[in-house]
């Protein structure tokens, strides 16, 4: 009966960890969602009984113009995506079904990119960027981001558990090396892809330090760093407006996740299990 009875306590304690965990991580959310509705004293004071108000989100739109900084970082996501698709995607398959001289060193090489901060690496893409003359232009910002090691080894791992076969079977009826990768590895992995998608998003949305040094106008800023502005202290601090701001910027991405949470946690299953 003692098992049983320690499982159990376990389990609990288990639960209990996990709903304390997730309440430390949303607690910032919550307290962004209280004052965005609130006057800055009420939310400040936690008060409970205080009216629900509108005009946070009102004066924060009209502070900033906050539709061009949404352009800019749906630009800025989908052209980091569309590089990372094509590079990783072709890198993957190179390094799946080809055997060349030095594969095995260039992909150690490859993966040796994991282990180096990007933030390392800022002062060389600011020059680098200045050289191409692309500074302050949304290329600029997704350049260094397209080619992904963690995309190219994710992407090679899914090829490798392709069958041979259906490679086999799409060169008998004339497709060459590009018909193939198009026709057979592509579609296989599309788990994968929306796996790599949703966090590349996710992660380039959010990115702040990089579109901060790079951009200088409002014509290229994306959201991180517009809100960043907004939120100055030379600017004044009102906590209440703020927290509306912060709530805009993220809409898109707790929208999206709303919408495809199956897909995404369907994605990431099957790519485990691959």
């Amino acid at each position: 009966m003692a098992a049983p009875s320690s499982e159990r306590f376990w389990r609990i304690i288990d639960t209990s960890g996990a709903w304390l965990l997730a309440l430390c991580w949303i607690a910032p959310l919550l307290f962004a969602l209280w004052a965005a509705f609130h006057s800055a004293n009420a939310a400040l004071a936690l008060d409970w009984r205080a009216p629900l108000i509108l005009d946070n989100f009102r004066q924060a739109w009209q502070a900033a113009p906050w539709l061009r900084y949404l352009f800019n970082t749906v630009i800025l996501v989908s052209l980091i995506l569309i590089g990372q698709f094509t590079l990783c995607t072709l890198a993957g398959f190179a390094f799946a079904r080809f055997q060349f001289r030095g594969k095995s060193l260039l992909f150690a090489l490859v993966l040796l990119q994991l282990f180096v901060l990007p933030e390392i690496l800022i002062v060389e893409n600011y020059a680098m960027v200045t050289r191409l003359g692309l500074f302050d232009t949304p290329l600029g910002m997704s350049l260094p981001y397209m080619a992904s090691a963690f995309g190219i080894f994710l992407l090679r791992q899914a090829f490798m558990q392709i069958p041979r076969e259906l490679e086999e079977a799409a060169r008998i009826e004339g497709c060459g090396w590009f018909g193939v990768l198009w026709r057979v590895y592509v579609p296989a992995a599309k788990p994968i892809y929306l796996a790599y998608a949703l966090v590349s998003v996710a992660t380039h949305w959010n990115n702040f330090l990089w579109p901060l040094i790079v951009t200088n106008s409002s014509a290229t800023r994306p959201l991180t760093v517009g809100l960043s502005l907004f939120g100055a202290p030379e600017s004044g601090v009102n906590i209440s407006i703020v927290s509306a701001a912060t709530l805009m910027a993220i809409a898109p991405l707790l929208i999206g996740f709303l919408v495809f949470q199956r897909q995404f946690i369907q994605a990431f299953l099957r790519a485990g299990i691959r």
